[in-house]
C-alpha cells in the first residue's frame, strides 16, 4: 500500500510542478506583450525612453526561465532522472557517470533535487538550451 502511497505523492508533485511551469510560462508571454508594447510606445514617441522598463522585464523573463528550468530538474528528479552536466542528457539517478558523454556526476546527486540541480547546471562555457 505504500508503495502506491508514495506514487501518489510522485505524481501530485509533478502535478505541482507542472502547473508552477505553466503559470511562469504565462507570466513569460504577458512580459514579451509589455516589453513590445514598450518598445512601440518608444517608436511612436521617441521623446520617451523605456530601456529601463524593459530590461527590469527582460529580467524578470530570464529570472521565470531559470526558475521554470530548477522545476523541471525536479519533476526528472521525482521521474528517477538526472541531467548530464556536460551533454544534458537523461540519466538514471544511480549512474555515476553518463553514458552519453561519460561525463563523472557529482557525489550525492542522486540524494535531492538541490544537489540535482546543481549538477545540472551547464558549465560556465556551455550555452545554455
Amino acid at each position: 500500500m505504500a508503495l502506491f502511497d508514495n506514487k501518489g505523492k510522485t505524481s501530485n508533485n509533478i502535478t505541482v510542478y507542472q502547473r508552477s511551469i505553466d503559470e511562469k510560462n504565462s507570466t513569460i508571454v504577458r512580459r514579451f506583450d509589455e516589453i513590445g508594447r514598450l518598445y512601440y510606445g518608444q517608436y511612436k514617441d521617441n521623446t520617451i525612453d523605456v530601456t529601463k522598463d524593459i530590461n527590469q522585464r527582460c529580467e524578470d523573463v530570464t529570472r521565470l526561465y531559470n526558475e521554470i528550468e530548477e522545476l523541471n530538474v525536479k519533476i526528472l528528479f521525482e521521474r528517477g532522472l538526472k541531467l548530464c552536466p556536460a551533454c544534458r542528457a537523461e540519466n538514471s539517478l544511480e549512474n555515476a557517470f553518463c553514458p552519453k558523454c561519460g561525463a563523472k556526476f557529482a557525489e550525492g546527486s542522486a540524494n535531492a533535487p538541490a544537489s540535482v540541480i546543481a549538477a545540472a547546471a551547464p558549465a560556465p562555457d556551455a550555452p545554455a538550451q
